[in-house]
């Protein structure tokens, strides 16, 4: 077996509908023998362009006002205030650009952060599980194709997608808004234009319905999905992110993400949303290779596998994910 294959090989775990009892294994914690090694950031992908620490000289340059968020950590090292959400959005932008060659990303203060550096594994991630089914070892290019369910005024995952591998992207969301806003950063950036079309979901009990076309056949789908089954689960959610952050206690936090309503929060949860994907992908077995989810808690995947046997799915692998102290998952299935 090639380096290559043993790589893939190891980066995907993979989980048979027959086996749906044993427990998936949360990402490997990694030790460093010398000091060089341990500035890599072990969790994320190998193909990460974060995986070292971030070149604060080089993003202060293209974000000076980010100059106001930088303090020292516990460690004695310059580093950004993570629970201050306009530094969080300014260093996002300054990764962006640095990193990805992406210099114009806005968009409303109120809508989703997302961390370029965790969204960017999700892409890696895909890719592996993409050359497990083709002769190249990283299928690149416009002949590959993915959904991106509930794409949010960032398009921050066809961003990731089409820089990293050139893939074409349908970005979908329930909000007109927030597709409006992704226009914008499509228009201005020559690299985006005509590889991601924009589509509105306009039955928001649906998800893969009304976004999926007659005969369109795409080569995978991909979704964060919101998590939150309520504001109170929400605002407790944040209240602890924060007091990760920054140490302290906050009665009513700022979120450091931000996130409007439809992004973070659904009636039933994570659990709901992903049986309804479930559900909605039958109807879609033909049209896609790969349908595949983040998972946010542990404790949800047992209920998931058990959804994903009713469907009669043909595979499932589970790809563990990690950054910084936050472990995740990206659950996969295929009907082909």
């Amino acid at each position: 077996m090639s380096d290559s294959k043993k790589n893939r090989k190891n980066n995907l775990e993979s989980h048979s509908k027959n086996q749906n009892s044993k427990q998936v294994r949360p990402a490997r914690k990694t030790s460093a023998s010398s000091s060089s090694e341990k500035k890599i950031k072990p969790k994320l992908h190998a193909r990460n362009r974060n995986r070292e620490p971030y070149d604060l000289e080089a993003l202060l340059k293209i974000k000076p006002k980010l100059q106001a968020h930088i303090k020292q950590n516990k460690y004695g090292t310059a580093s950004v205030d993570f629970a201050n959400p306009e530094a969080v959005k300014l260093l996002n932008q300054a990764l962006l650009a640095f990193y990805y060659g992406i210099s114009r990303w806005g968009f409303p203060d109120t809508n989703l952060f997302p961390p370029i550096p965790g969204r960017a594994d999700y892409l890696h991630y895909l890719a592996d599980l993409l050359a497990e089914e083709s002769a190249e070892n990283l299928p690149k290019g416009t002949q590959i194709k993915g959904l991106d369910i509930g794409t949010g005024a960032s398009l921050i995952y066809p961003i990731l997608g089409v820089i990293e591998y050139n893939w074409d992207f349908v970005a979908a969301d329930i909000d007109p808004a927030s597709l409006a806003s992704a226009a914008k950063i499509i228009d201005a950036n020559a690299a985006l234009h005509h590889k991601i079309e924009l589509r509105l979901q306009k039955e928001a009990s649906n998800i893969f319905k009304g976004i999926i076309q007659a005969g369109e056949k795409l080569h995978f789908t991909m979704c964060n999905p919101p998590f939150h089954a309520s504001r109170d689960a929400a605002a407790k959610g944040s209240r602890r992110k924060v007091k990760n952050l920054s140490g302290k206690n906050t009665a009513k936090p700022d979120l450091n993400f931000a996130g409007i309503s439809n992004e973070l929060i659904t009636a039933g949860g994570e659990p709901k949303f992903i049986k309804t994907m479930i559900r909605e992908s039958v109807v879609f077995a033909n049209n896609c290779l790969w349908f595949t989810t983040l998972v946010s808690k542990q404790e949800n995947l047992k209920d998931i596998y058990k959804h994903l046997k009713k469907a009669s799915v043909k595979r499932v692998k589970t790809m563990p994910m990690g950054t910084g102290n936050k472990v995740s998952r990206i659950v996969a299935w295929s009907f082909q």
